[in-house]
This record gives C-alpha cells, structure tokens and sequence, in this order.
C-alpha cells in the first residue's frame, strides 16, 4: 500500500469514526442527558450559587459558626477557622446581622458571583456592607471558594473599642 494510499484511508477512517465519538457531547436527547434538575447549566449554577449564599447569610444571621462554616469549600475552613470570631470576623461576638439580602448572582472568571448587602450591628450602631461572594463547583457539590468587600475603602469595618462614626479618634500617646 502506497504512503498517499495509507493517508486516505486513515483521514477516511477518522472522518468516519469522529462523529461517533462526538455522539455524548451533543445536547440533552442527541445521545446526552440532561443535568439531574431537570434545569440549563447556567440556571443549575446561578440557583445552587444562590442557595450556599443564602444559606450562610441565615448562618450569620443565627450566629451559627458550624453552618456557616459548611457552605465553605475544603481549602477556605483553616482561614475561617482562624478569623471568622475574630476582632472582625464574619461571626466575631460583638456583630449581629440583622439583615442580609442577596442582590444579584452573575457567571464570573472563577465561578459564579452572589452580591449581597448585609446591615451589620456593633452595640447600638449599624452599617450597611456589600460583599461579593464567589461560589464554584467541587465534585458534585457547590461551595464558597470567596468573600470579599465590594469597595472596602468605602466600607471601613465598624470596632467596637474605636468612637463613633463621625467623632474623630482620641489622640494617640507620645512615646
């Protein structure tokens, strides 16, 4: 068999067995299945997003450190378990959330991103706090793989040892 002759045939036997191949990657009923809901990926993503989200905004909400804690993925538990009853952690003992809404959830770079605007109460003081939590998929299951502040310059984290908003600090001692 000739060199030319030995090409056609593989180019033949691979246009002929390619579309068998690809037979699994077409769309649900074209040889694949649908997600186990029933839903689109994107809306699987953007409901399984929101409800992690919304459950640890309850768990902040019931100052439960456990189930917060258990909306997080795997490589996030050791920074939580050191910061989140810190000074300014997500559960410290002096905040309470009184409110926490979701505002929106939206596909990003790493996963999918829930904006959330949480009223954080230190003692007799309140203030309003936008976060943007990031929430990828593990294995079968989804968790929160990010939490940060939308514009902390903006934002600065209320401490219950400092004055009141809009009074200025006590001097600081000369050394």
């Amino acid at each position: 068999m000739s060199r030319a002759h030995r090409g056609r045939v593989a180019a033949f036997a691979l246009l002929t067995l390619l579309p068998v191949g690809l037979a699994g990657c077409g769309a649900p009923g074209a040889g694949g299945t649908a997600t186990p809901t029933g839903r689109a990926p994107a809306q699987e993503a953007a409901a399984k997003s929101r409800e992690r989200v919304q459950a640890y905004l309850d768990a902040l909400a019931a100052r439960d450190v456990a189930a917060g804690r258990s909306q997080l993925c795997e490589p996030m538990h050791s920074a939580f378990d050191t910061a989140a009853t810190g000074l300014n952690g997500d559960f410290a003992d002096h905040f309470t959330v009184p409110q926490a809404t979701i505002t929106g959830v939206r596909s990003g770079p790493h996963g999918q991103e829930v904006s959330a605007t949480i009223t954080v109460a230190a003692g007799s003081r309140t203030a309003a706090r936008s976060l943007l939590f990031t929430v990828t998929r593990s294995g079968a299951d989804w968790c929160i793989s990010g939490e940060v502040p939308v514009n902390p310059e903006a934002e600065p984290t209320p401490d219950p040892t400092g004055p009141p908003p809009g009074e200025p600090a006590p001097p600081m001692p000369s050394q």
